[in-house]
């Protein structure tokens, strides 16, 4: 008995052509050692080089606005991202690094026109001159220092307190929240030195620059961008230095690293700081890049606003952080002129559905839909070779 055997079927080549290589990223073209200059160097073409050329005055200074976000976003991605820590006060030091820029401001622009005291407080008629509190920041350098200096301060102290007693999770989000609505209901109340309500605004010059002169407020702009880039930078060294693997540690497991004779409390407290910093210099561009700071930009709304941006970007990714940040100002700038009573309700759902659904943000996007077809090519061919 003779059997014949059918010779195995080839694919026509004309049916169809061959696969070629698979696309990739542009910045994964690059050497795993490039890629950070690679991306650095896009950003910063795209910012100072690009956004210039291409946007109008109008939405360049919307965009200082979102990147002044996006610095605190920096700092956010720092402290909750790589350390666990859910910072929802970030507003406060917003809000310091934003006042005593703007109080430097103010007394340049009174000193300007021969006057001892702000507008506002002349208004008001503050009686006994100018306060205590307020004569050092008509020193340019002192105002600078300060915008920063003064934030990590009150972090430095705060986190002390809490850090050392194992304050953390939710504790540690509502004490900052509490936090964020003292200072503003205190900067309500003190309306003949702060501007209460209305708060510090109408500035006219920028460290000798007329802010009224739209080539400044570009200036200002390069300013912003060129401190956004290189805060990355810093935070970039951080998230790959030592430090940053231990930070990593102290957030997934900190009985074990405090069991090998590290002092969680400290390591929490520099990205604590740190982030603090940050967000005190975004407050202190955001001043001359939008004209004003109130008790209404450094509450508890605007406080969370700055963890959804980071949330619904990716808290743990730097640059889905950044855009996250910079994606949701956008919105809430649009959004909310079209929605202003339903766009309170829209932020909250972005938090809920990132860290309920995407808790890597849009960043891990690309990671999670490759894992489910690698999942799904693994459960077919499982079922291929069953059958």
């Amino acid at each position: 008995m003779t059997t014949t055997s059918t010779p195995p079927t080839t694919a026509d080549p004309a049916a169809e052509p061959p696969a070629g290589p698979p696309k990739t990223p542009f910045l994964s073209r690059f050497p795993g050692r490039f890629r950070a200059p690679a991306a650095f160097l896009l950003g910063a073409v795209l910012l100072v080089g690009v956004a210039p050329l291409v946007l109008s005055d109008f939405r360049l200074g919307l965009l200082a606005k979102y990147l002044c976000y996006g610095i605190v976003a920096v700092g956010v991605s720092l402290a909750w991202g790589r350390g666990g820590l859910l910072v929802l006060g970030q507003g406060v030091f917003f809000g310091l690094g934003g006042y005593a820029m703007a109080m430097h401001l103010k007394l340049a622009d009174a000193a300007a026109t021969g006057e001892t005291l702000p507008d506002f407080m002349l208004l008001y008629g503050t009686e006994g001159g100018l306060p205590w509190w307020w004569q050092p920041f008509a020193d340019p350098a002192f105002a600078l220092v300060m915008t920063v200096v003064l934030p990590m301060a009150v972090a430095a102290l705060l986190g002390a307190l809490v850090f050392r007693r194992r304050v953390k999770g939710a504790y540690f989000a509502i004490l900052s929240q509490a936090l964020a609505a003292a200072l503003a209901i205190w900067l309500v109340g003190q309306q003949a030195t702060t501007g209460g309500t209305n708060g510090l605004t109408d500035f006219q010059g920028f460290f000798g620059y007329d802010l009224n002169d739209p080539v400044n407020l570009r200036m200002v702009y390069v300013i912003i961008a060129v401190a956004l880039l290189l805060l990355m930078a810093v935070a970039r060294q951080l998230f790959v230095s030592r430090y940053g693997e231990l930070l990593i540690a102290v957030r997934d497991s900190e009985e074990r690293v405090r069991f090998l004779g590290y002092n969680p409390a400290n390591v929490k407290l520099v990205a604590y700081v740190v982030a603090a910093g940050m967000a005190g210099l975004a407050g202190a561009l955001f001043v001359p890049a939008v004209g004003i700071i109130s008790p209404a930009l450094i509450g508890i709304v605007p406080s969370i606003g700055f963890v959804i941006g980071a949330a619904v970007g990716g808290r743990a990714s730097l640059v889905g952080a950044v855009l996250g940040a910079i994606a949701v100002a956008w919105a809430q700038s649009t959004l909310s002129d079209a929605w202003p009573a339903g766009w309170t309700y829209l932020q909250g759902l972005l938090f809920v559905v990132a860290v309920g659904f995407l808790p890597g943000g849009l960043a891990s996007l690309r990671t999670v839909l490759r894992r489910r077809r690698t999942s799904s090519d693994r459960v077919g061919a499982t079922k291929g070779v069953t059958t």
